[in-house]
């Protein structure tokens, strides 16, 4: 099973919206170098998943819960 790198997923969703770095830290109410750090995580706490989920409005989730026994 491949690990799932969800900074470079987030990463990448900015970049197709064509958002920036700084609009997304203004929406998660944190400084730039903040967002930076999330791009390089291989994991996320659930809390902050689900803010960057609801700022991009795209479900960060789905990825690991595609992955749990139907």
């Amino acid at each position: 099973m491949t690990t799932i790198f969800i900074g470079k997923l987030i990463q990448e969703e900015l970049k197709t919206q064509k958002k920036s770095v700084v609009w997304l830290s203004n929406e998660l109410g944190c400084n730039r170098t903040n967002i930076y750090k999330i791009f390089n995580r291989r994991s996320i706490d659930a809390e902050l998943l689900l803010r960057i989920s609801k700022a991009l409005q795209r479900n960060f989730f789905e990825p690991y819960i595609s992955r749990l026994p139907s």
